[in-house]
């Protein structure tokens, strides 16, 4: 009998969902909206409507069950241990999920488990070590560690964008502390190091005078200007060096950059592998650089394969 799995991707405004057979090819995907009012109470059972509609075309008997990602820490036995973002406090996604469906129940935190779906299926594809950074309005990380995603305790492993690189800042992060990597090299990050170049100095730069962007800043790196030049520098010594670090502690074979700044293109590793080049030990030094492949999809693919993985153990 062919087998079924349901990947399913919890945003802050839509929840992804994709329906992949057993060797990883995806059949269907759409999306629902993400209801946070009543402190999240509908998104669960939306999507279990959602996935019960789609039941009605398959049997049910061959659905060997459904993954989720979902931000904030979730541990290892599908705990949420608060998702500010979605109004959730701390609560079983596996078990509310199990208990609205009756068919086994996965999850994980969003950014390890779209971490897992690059190396299922992405730019990591191939590799059973590796971490991923999503460089998006935040920095978000997941680390794999012979194909298993690192939860750590309390669901918290692989929080890249909350390393601290920098003693000088005096702006807070919004974790609440100050120098965290995700106020360098964000999308707001990169932004935020631009603003300060460009007020620190008068020199000319076609990024003076206009709205400012992660996009305009690589775009305008592209046309070698100096100041985004200076700007880049900056992004890939934070984010190199904080890679070296992590990559002295779990030794990867790929580092496999995500988010929407990752659409800047192979510039960015330029900008960031002579850092963690220089940086790193050298038993990590010869490590593949890659961008992320499945885009928006990744969160869908982990999430499927963090049941199938589970489903073999």
């Amino acid at each position: 009998m062919k087998k079924y799995v349901f990947g399913v991707d919890v945003g802050g405004t839509t929840v992804k969902l994709g329906l992949f057979d057993a060797q990883g090819n995806v059949l269907d995907k759409w999306e629902i909206p993400t209801r946070t009012e009543d402190e999240g109470s509908h998104i669960l059972p939306d999507i279990a409507d959602s996935i019960r509609e789609k039941m009605k075309r398959i049997d049910k008997d061959s659905v060997v069950g459904v993954g989720v990602g979902a931000p904030g820490p979730i541990d290892s036995k599908g705990v949420v241990h608060r998702a500010v973002n979605l109004g959730w406090g701390t609560f079983s996604i596996k078990d509310t999920l199990e208990d609205l469906l009756n068919v086994p129940v996965m999850a994980g935190n969003d950014a390890n488990v779209a971490a897992l779906g690059e190396m299922w299926m992405g730019g990591g594809q191939g590799c059973r070590d590796l971490i991923m950074v999503t460089l998006g309005t935040g920095v978000g990380g997941g680390i794999i560690i012979d194909g298993r995603i690192l939860t750590g305790s309390g669901g918290a492993g692989g929080e890249i964008g909350h390393m601290h690189v920098e003693d000088e800042e005096e702006e807070s992060c919004n974790c609440g502390n100050k120098g965290c990597l995700e106020q360098y090299s964000s999308a707001t990050g990169i932004t935020r190091l631009a603003n300060r170049l460009l007020a620190a100095s008068g020199r000319d730069s076609v990024l003076r005078g206009r709205e400012v962007s992660a996009k305009s800043v690589f775009d305008a790196v592209k046309a070698k200007d100096p100041l985004a030049v200076e700007t880049a520098e900056k992004f890939g010594k934070y984010l190199g060096d904080a890679l070296a670090s992590i990559a002295c502690v779990v030794n990867p074979e790929a580092i496999v950059i995500g988010g929407g700044v990752s659409k800047a293109g192979e510039i960015l590793i330029d900008y960031i592998r002579p850092h963690y080049e220089k940086n790193v030990f050298h038993g990590s030094r010869e490590v593949k650089f890659s961008l992320a492949t499945l885009g928006n999809d990744a969160g869908i693919y982990g999430a499927a394969k963090l049941l199938l993985d589970r489903k073999r153990e």
